[in-house]
């Protein structure tokens, strides 16, 4: 088993909507694990598009701001 796995989500805010690969480590292999730790309040994406247009190369959301989540 790889010791990570990059996965596209589409995260909603309040605010915005980000499109971004999280990176799911092999002790949390869901993206429902990664949103569901405890220890961490952000959750960080790379190569990420802000309201499907502004690109950036990394972003950290605080999870308390998240509406939805999906897997693409």
């Amino acid at each position: 088993m790889p010791e990570a796995m990059k996965v596209r989500i589409r995260v909603r805010t309040v605010s915005c909507t980000y499109v971004g690969d999280v990176f799911l480590h092999s002790r949390r292999s869901r993206v429902s694990d990664a949103i569901n730790e405890e220890t961490r309040l952000f959750i960080c994406l790379t190569d990420v598009i802000i309201n499907d247009k502004d690109r950036y190369d990394f972003v950290a959301i605080n999870k308390n701001h998240i509406e939805s989540i999906v897997e693409m």
